[in-house]
């Protein structure tokens, strides 16, 4: 017989492992690394129960599997984000009575706590330079003093917070790289997501040299657990804090970074021009020809740049707001003290009529006294033509004045308007840099919704991460996917089963808020200094607002990427969160509660997803797949408009269109155990009868096979440290039938 190079092979054959002579065998399996891992190829769970093969019967299929299961997967791209793998191995027949070979993987990722330590150095350092910001804008009216004690206490007391819990990381980190679901509230690991795992499944079907990967990444809703939910979640906290926003003017942090760069410009230009004014004087006492001309040139050269950089309209709207802000806080405080007479309150606000030409005025007149210096150096080295009559007053004019004395008070006036527009521009880009710091500073709200707005973002960045990872190592050699990734960015689904009931309302309310702040983050892809695996973890780089994933590849693998990849081009991130609460809770809120929250976050990401489709089939009309979209999109449509009871077929559809699109699949429940364990296993199951012809009558067997000896029991052990679900048995049984979907969901 032909023997397969499947899994490395020495004497075995994938039929003959695949043919059910003796289908009842248990092992167990270590990794080349040191990693414990746990394989089982199993049928029948009776056989597990009742016997465990002779040891010298499993060393030769231990030692195929091990050496075969592992060389695949031990790339060092792999090593870098998957460690502390649980694998198990399953044969299940086909509807033409072949078997098909199904490894399951769990695996762990260093990223929980890579990710949040790297995001927590960016926000001690974004806050940092804030405080420096604004301390270094100088002598401020006292309105926008107190604006900036507010911004500077606000950044100092997040630094302390984020500075203290870095450093538990660090104790932490060394020696861990999981957070259980029973540390889900424990303040050191806030920033850590409970419970992260790469689910994995590949499929080997009869007479394949190799199999078919599936991934979900699984962990538990990001939430901020520590704070609790007593007051709500995010979305809830956040709508409370609108109205402290009419206190500043909103500026974008574009419009921040503009005014900065302005300010150093002007701040750079103003010098530079006092010192060659200041030589155009000392050359023209010597009279000295040679000299005075590229003198004047320089000193033309800068003004114009300076008067070029003033042009901005950013300059103009900024004095207008921030005279009218001014007046608005001076005039709202004096009738607080009872102060203005109606009179007085009239003249007041003639003086707030601000006037919109008085800047224009400010930088022309560094422009025409410029002019004025350029005609009379012209005319001091003779250039200009003039009349006889003019020639004469002008030789006159030379013989009784010095050149200095001529160009002196045009230099004097020069400095006087370059001086009254740098102030009033310095005025208007600090206003600017100010009330962007306050507006950041509000828009956040407290300290304590910062905090939990980072959290729970930092939790789905290091899922979001993990399977953006995962997503692209699988696809390096799919040039398709790879235009996809640059033409239409990464769709990125999370599939939720929180109630709207109790606490879980307010972690779906964190966990809304943290997937849309999801959309703020682009990744690129970057040469790795080594194949070291610390050099092949993701680092961050930007803002907040604007936050770059740096992705590291081997050299030799970087070189084969597209030139638009390898020149740094940004990938965007389209995140969608679908939500069926589908527990007991689940059927009290619909009964007797609320459940718009899910209602409106289904139909608000069923409306981004096809955005993302249509973006998808414009950019990349011929992508296989692509049309037959639309019926998707339309039964998802239909399902999240119908107002029906724990209706799972908005998930199913959902995944449907997300592994259409060769998107990342996320699932969550409060802490990835158990609701998630019934939601993964079901799927896989569905997987294999959809896609690889599982025989429908042993599709509850093996269901019950993964769920009760799978990874994910595995992963319930680790949790909690017993083999239960925290459900009843009866419960359990109801489960296949909540989530089973109609036959063809992933056809």
């Amino acid at each position: 017989m032909r023997k397969s190079n499947f899994l490395g092979f020495t004497s075995f054959n994938i039929r003959d492992l695949l043919r059910p002579k003796e289908p009842q065998v248990s092992l167990n399996l270590r990794t080349m690394d040191g990693v414990n891992e746990v394989g089982e190829v199993m049928v029948s769970r009776l056989q597990i129960e009742e016997e465990t093969p002779p040891d010298h019967k499993c060393l030769a299929l231990c030692d195929s599997l091990h050496t075969s299961i592992h060389d695949k997967e031990n790339s060092p791209m792999m090593r870098a984000v998957l460690c502390s793998q649980v694998c198990k191995v399953y044969r299940f027949q086909t509807e033409d009575q072949r078997w098909l070979l199904v490894r399951e993987q769990m695996s762990e990722t260093p990223l929980s706590f890579s990710l949040p330590k790297k995001l927590l150095s960016l926000l001690i350092r974004s806050h940092t330079s804030r405080v420096q910001e604004v301390m270094e804008l100088g002598d401020l009216s006292p309105h926008m003093d107190r604006l900036r004690y507010d911004v500077i206490c606000h950044c100092n007391h997040l630094i302390g917070c984020y500075q203290e819990t870095l450093a538990d990381l660090d104790n932490i980190s060394a020696s861990s790289s999981f957070k259980s679901s029973c540390s889900k509230s424990d303040r050191q690991l806030q920033f850590v997501p409970t419970n992260l795992h790469a689910q994995r499944m590949e499929v080997t079907e009869p007479d394949s040299t190799g199999g078919v990967w599936y991934e979900v990444i699984t962990f538990g809703a990001p939430a901020d657990h520590h704070q609790g939910f007593k007051h709500g979640g995010l979305k809830k906290l956040l709508s409370k804090h609108t109205h402290l926003r009419d206190s500043v003017v909103s500026y974008s942090q574009e419009e921040s970074s503009r005014a900065r760069e302005l300010l150093a410009n002007v701040a750079q230009l103003q010098p530079l021009i006092f010192g060659l004014a200041e030589e155009l004087l000392s050359v023209s006492l010597k009279q000295n020809n040679a000299r005075l001309q590229p003198v004047l040139h320089s000193l033309t050269q800068q003004t114009k740049q300076f008067v070029h950089a003033l042009k901005d309209e950013l300059v103009k709207s900024a004095l207008i707001a921030s005279h009218d802000h001014s007046n608005l806080c001076e005039n709202s405080t004096a009738n607080q003290e009872g102060a203005l007479t109606p009179g007085q309150q009239d003249a007041w606000q003639q003086e707030a009529d601000y006037d919109e030409e008085e800047w224009d005025r400010a930088w022309a007149n560094v422009g025409m006294s410029l002019n004025c210096i350029i005609a009379m150096g012209d005319r001091l080295l003779g250039k200009e033509e003039v009349t006889s009559s003019e020639n004469q007053e002008s030789d006159h004019s030379q013989n009784t004045a010095s050149w200095q004395e001529q160009l002196l008070p045009l230099v004097v006036t020069l400095r006087d308007c370059v001086r009254e527009a740098e102030l009033k521009a310095r005025v208007a880009m600090t206003f600017v840099m100010m009330q962007a710091a306050a507006a950041m500073t509000v828009s956040e709200g407290t300290t304590n919704i910062v905090q939990r707005r980072h959290a729970a973002f930092s939790q789905a960045l290091s899922a979001l991460v993990c399977g953006f990872v995962l997503r692209l190592f699988s696809a390096l050699q799919d040039q398709d996917f790879l235009q996809q990734l640059i033409s239409a960015g990464l769709l990125v689904q999370f599939e939720a089963l929180l109630s709207t009931y109790g606490e879980e309302v307010g972690m779906l309310e964190d966990m809304e808020v943290c997937v849309s702040d999801l959309s703020r983050v682009t990744f690129t892809i970057i040469e790795a200094k080594s194949e070291e695996p610390e050099d092949l973890l993701p680092t961050l780089r930007g803002e907040w607002v604007s936050l770059v994933v740096e992705v590291p590849l081997p050299p030799e693998t970087f070189r084969s990427l597209p030139q638009e990849v390898r020149d740094g081009r940004l990938i965007r991130v389209h995140p969608v969160l679908f939500n069926i609460g589908i527990n007991q809770q689940q059927s009290l809120a619909e009964r007797f509660g609320d459940s718009s929250l899910q209602e409106r976050v289904n139909q608000q990401s069923c409306e981004r997803l096809r955005v993302y489709c249509n973006t998808l089939r414009d950019t990349l009309p011929v992508t296989a797949g692509v049309q037959s979209l639309s019926d998707l999109l339309s039964s998802l449509e239909r399902c999240v408009e119908l107002k029906k009871r724990k209706n799972v077929e908005v998930l199913w559809i959902a995944a449907a269109v997300c592994r259409s699109v060769r998107g990342v699949r996320f699932t969550s429940c409060k802490s990835a155990k158990d609701r998630t364990a019934m939601s993964v296993t079901l799927e896989q199951c569905v997987l294999l009868r959809e896609r690889h012809t599982l025989c429908n009558t042993h599709f509850s067997t093996a269901l019950h096979c993964m769920r009760r000896a799978g990874c994910r029991m595995e992963n319930v052990q680790k949790n909690i440290g017993s083999r239960k679900f925290a459900f009843s048995g009866v419960q359990l049984l109801t489960f296949p039938k909540l989530y089973r979907p109609p036959e063809g969901s992933f056809g």
